[in-house]
């Protein structure tokens, strides 16, 4: 049975996409089988693995109205092994549509239950808040991986996503466990981003995952081009960090 990890922080621009597209492309060439799930208004996951966004027809939308099934959702991509449910800007009205709805929090929940047995992995990409979107994501997931960006404001808004997981944990899905903490965007020559990385494994310790993804030139221009930093350019630093994350994700869930 796969396990499904929602990749969330309500800041934006901590690397959620970066990580999300490219830890499921590095999962595909481990030989495990990834589904990707879009579930952010902004479409970055589903351009960034070379889907032109205009022409989604059914996708996460579609999904949480229940209007089409989530086999009919699902695309394959140019990346082995990694299938997408691909996001479309029409996602942005979802939020007020589910709101008056029954059981609204457990939509995606119930639209992707029968997929678990499908993929060895399931990445839910979220949206940079903490709406309704999230929150579906949260209750579907068995665990939630929060990247963090090496920088001044890392830890503030932290205790708030902790807040809302352990909200989710107690109202719709207490099996919710954190994957881990991932520290991303690291610059090893700024005494800021070594301040931070101490900061946070003092705080988190073993919450916190071994692999930090770098700063890394490549993995900026992969998304311009459709294509993941595998197959982008697959001797980069930002390439090894994801290889490296996606074995010590394997590791930790064999």
């Amino acid at each position: 049975m796969g396990k499904i990890i929602a990749i969330a922080n309500q800041k934006g621009g901590v690397g959620k996409t970066t990580t999300s597209v490219n830890l499921a492309a590095s999962l595909g060439v481990l030989e495990k089988k990834v589904l990707l799930i879009d579930a952010d208004p902004q479409a970055n996951a589903t351009s960034g693995l070379g889907i032109d966004v205009e022409s989604v027809e059914q996708g996460t939308y579609q999904l949480l109205e229940h209007t089409v099934g989530a086999r009919e959702s699902i695309i394959e991509t140019t990346s082995p092994n990694v299938s997408l449910i691909p996001a479309h800007i029409d996602l942005v009205a979802i939020e007020i549509e589910l709101v008056d709805k029954e059981q609204r929090e457990y939509m995606l929940k119930n639209a992707i239950a029968d997929l678990k047995n499908d993929y060895d992995f399931i990445l839910i990409d979220c949206a940079p808040s903490l709406g309704l979107l999230t929150l579906n994501a949260l209750t579907a997931a068995d665990s939630v991986m929060i990247p963090i960006q090496c920088e001044y404001f890392a830890l503030e808004g932290l205790g708030k996503l902790l807040n809302t997981i352990k909200s989710v944990q107690k109202i719709h899905n207490e099996s919710l466990d954190i994957e881990g903490l991932l520290l991303t965007m690291y610059d090893s020559r700024l005494r800021l981003s070594n301040q931070v990385v101490e900061e946070v494994k003092k705080h988190f310790d073993e919450m916190v995952f071994e692999t930090i993804i770098q700063r890394n030139v490549r993995l900026s221009e992969a998304p311009s081009y459709g294509e993941s930093i595998i197959s982008y350019d697959a001797g980069s630093k930002g390439a090894n960090n994801y290889l490296s994350l996606a074995n010590e994700l394997i590791e930790k869930n064999a």
